[in-house]
């Protein structure tokens, strides 16, 4: 690399900063995730409402050799979760035990770097992202989060604790708000349906 490009390349850093979804408060993408050393993995598309304190997953996978899937709706104000089987129009109603975490790097996280995913050597070649590493007191669990600098929209997690081991999520297709509020309503066969007494996180969907 020359040192007229290497200064170039400078100049496409900047100062990283932690950052919150503040304006990502609605987000639709889809991840990739893999635990127990890609034994156990999951696909799935990702809704996300910040304001509203709502998420939805539509997943598929496999845990311990076994294939699954799971469609579920976390409403955290309402602290319920709800399994929803449109084929056979079941719905499993559960007590959600956690609270809401928005999507953000907290402000005690450590800057470990920041990088061009990508190249470098013109305009259009790469994405600058910064990586952050920090603790998670209520799990005993530790992450590294990789988000793009500008936007903070997420790229990739690891996550660590002793149950789980490293479960690694990498994101794609993200864009900003939701094409279907309706999403984030349960299903009319599901107004019926009875609380069961297990209660379940939000980590009960991701393996």
């Amino acid at each position: 690399m020359t040192s007229s490009s290497f200064q170039n390349n400078r100049r496409l850093l900047v100062s990283p900063t932690s950052c919150r979804l503040i304006d990502c408060s609605k987000v639709c993408c889809n991840y990739l995730g893999s635990a127990r050393e890609g034994q156990d993995w999951a696909v799935a598309k990702y809704r996300y409402d910040a304001i509203g304190q709502r998420i939805r997953l539509w997943e598929f996978g496999q845990v311990d050799n076994k294939s699954f899937h799971a469609n579920m709706l976390f409403l955290f104000r309402k602290a319920v979760v709800y399994t929803i089987d449109y084929r056979n129009r079941t719905c499993q109603k559960n007590p959600l035990h956690t609270a809401f975490h928005p999507s953000h790097i907290p402000h005690n996280a450590s800057l470990l770097s920041q990088v061009i995913l990508g190249g470098s050597s013109a305009p259009g070649e790469g994405l600058l992202v910064n990586t952050w590493t920090g603790d998670v007191p209520e799990t005993g669990g530790k992450y590294l989060a990789t988000v793009t600098e500008f936007g903070c929209i997420p790229v990739s997690t690891l996550y660590y604790t002793e149950k789980s081991g490293w479960v690694v999520t990498n994101y794609f297709n993200a864009v900003k708000g939701i094409e279907d509020p309706e999403q984030f309503f349960p299903p009319p066969f599901c107004t019926d349906a009875d609380t069961e007494e297990e209660e379940l996180d939000f980590f009960s969907a991701f393996f």
